[in-house]
């Protein structure tokens, strides 16, 4: 089966075929660093890093650009407001973000390009839009003309009338329509500000990601992702801007997940209840919050709340569990039974398989992620020996390695702690072959208050570091 994406311009599930053959040219908006990144910034991030790696699964050799954007009105106006330079506040939030990013397992970026750092690319663009009557310029400022383009909404699905009428743009009597949105700013005082053939000045926010799409891309890519709200304008004037230049299809797909919300309120900046990524991972591992977004569908909106994080993590500990050794002693499986944990293993793959090349349908491939982890359990409980385990978790490792989790127990602060446990395990079960009930179930629920869980079977005992 062929890979299928939805697509957001046609509004239906598309055949993957891309303009290089096994080649993705991938381009996903990244954040304006003014403050710590929250949740929302973790979705989707964590969206596009499971397309990414399902791509790469699947054979392709992925070129994955993602922007900051470091100049803005945001950023400035907090600068000036904790009396700091602009590009050092901006450089503080890229780093937090990329530690952020990389305690979520989240690949780096082939490149990160920044507006301060592409600005000729910027500027050049802008001219190109004027040269072909595409955009005006007035007192410093340049503006793109939205009746210069016929198909100005395709994205959105929303006429020039539409947009007019519910708008909340402020009238310029400087704007030939007022929709027209602006390329490039000039300079007020204090603010940063560039050279350019219209003055000194700064960058409007949508010309940036079309400039550095076609400086780091080319002028045509395969996938353009970001959130459902950049949509309109943000998107809609990618678009415009870069068709108006290329006169080629700008992105072939256009990729966008869902809304972050709290439990019977949106999560925003305004209502002052955003959840930091530093917040949640203090209290969770990232492979919970990776986990919570797979469970459910990149389009959809994600719903934060105490009870599904509680969820997650028993779903997480359920994966955690699959990973076991085999049990003390364990003689192994009878070739029959051995051959079909085999074939249910391999069936489990292809179910996988077929599940994320349906719009990356991460849900029904996590339903047979656990599936196969329940076999690997119950090959376990019936004598399978580590050789045995080995064959089933590789592929149980293969997928969910493909989905960026990690499942790695949390270790004790000392490692030597191990020998202790393996003691007083061996010493309970000696207890237990006594019938000293009172004293094994003592020493089971004091190593459990320290973090160890043991897990008792008709093969022996086993135990293991628990999650957070």
């Amino acid at each position: 089966m062929s890979i299928r994406i939805y697509n957001t311009l046609t509004r239906k599930k598309e055949l993957f075929e891309t303009i290089e053959p096994n080649k993705v040219r991938m381009y996903v908006c990244g954040p304006t660093v003014y403050a710590d990144a929250h949740l929302g910034h973790a979705m989707s991030a964590l969206v596009f890093d499971i397309v990414r790696r399902y791509l790469e699964y699947r054979g392709y050799d992925v070129r994955y650009v993602m922007n900051f954007t470091d100049v803005d009105d945001k950023i400035i106006n907090k600068a000036n407001h904790l009396g700091v330079d602009p590009y050092e506040l901006a450089q503080k939030y890229i780093d937090s973000y990329k530690r952020n990013l990389n305690s979520l397992n989240i690949k780096p970026a082939t490149v990160n390009p920044r507006a301060t750092e592409d600005m000729p690319q910027i500027i050049e663009m802008i001219q190109a839009l004027i040269d072909k009557n595409a955009a005006y310029a007035v007192d410093g400022d340049v503006y793109y003309s939205v009746d210069s383009d016929d198909d100005y909404g395709k994205l959105s699905g929303r006429s020039i009338e539409m947009m007019n009428a519910g708008s909340r743009i402020q009238v310029d009597e400087r704007k030939d329509h007022p929709m027209d949105f602006a390329l490039w700013k000039s300079a007020k005082p204090g603010e940063p500000a560039w050279e350019s053939p219209w003055g000194l000045g700064r960058p409007g926010w949508h010309i940036e990601c079309s400039a550095m799409n076609m400086a780091h891309l080319g002028e045509e890519i395969d996938i353009h992702g970001g959130g459902n709200d950049l949509i309109f304008p943000h998107h809609e004037n990618e678009i415009a801007q870069t068709e108006s230049v290329t006169g080629k299809t700008f992105a072939r797909y256009w990729m966008h997940n869902g809304m972050l919300g709290l439990k019977d309120e949106k999560m925003s900046k305004s209502l002052g209840n955003m959840i930091t990524i530093d917040e949640f991972l203090s209290e969770h591992p990232g492979d919970v919050m990776r986990l919570w977004v797979l469970n459910g569908s990149y389009r959809s909106p994600l719903t934060y709340s105490d009870s599904v994080i509680e969820q997650t993590t028993q779903g997480y500990k359920r994966l955690l569990s699959a990973k076991k050794p085999a049990l003390p002693g364990a003689k192994g499986l009878d070739e029959t039974t051995y051959a079909a944990a085999l074939e249910q293993a391999e069936k489990a793959r292809a179910a996988f398989i077929e599940a994320m090349d349906d719009d990356f349908n991460t849900s029904l491939a996590m339903a047979s992620v656990y599936e196969l982890g329940k076999q690997i359990n119950q090959a376990r409980a019936d004598g399978a020996n580590d050789a045995q385990l080995e064959k089933l978790l590789a592929i149980f490792v293969e997928l969910v390695s493909t989905l960026g989790l990690q499942l790695n127990e949390e270790q004790a602060a000392d490692s030597n702690a191990d020998a202790f446990i393996d003691l007083l395990v061996a010493l309970r079960r000696d207890l237990r072959t006594e019938k000293n009930w009172a004293m094994s179930d003592k020493i089971r629920d004091e190593l459990n208050k320290l973090g160890v869980v043991l897990e008792d079977s008709k093969e022996g005992t086993t135990w293991s570091w628990q999650s957070k």
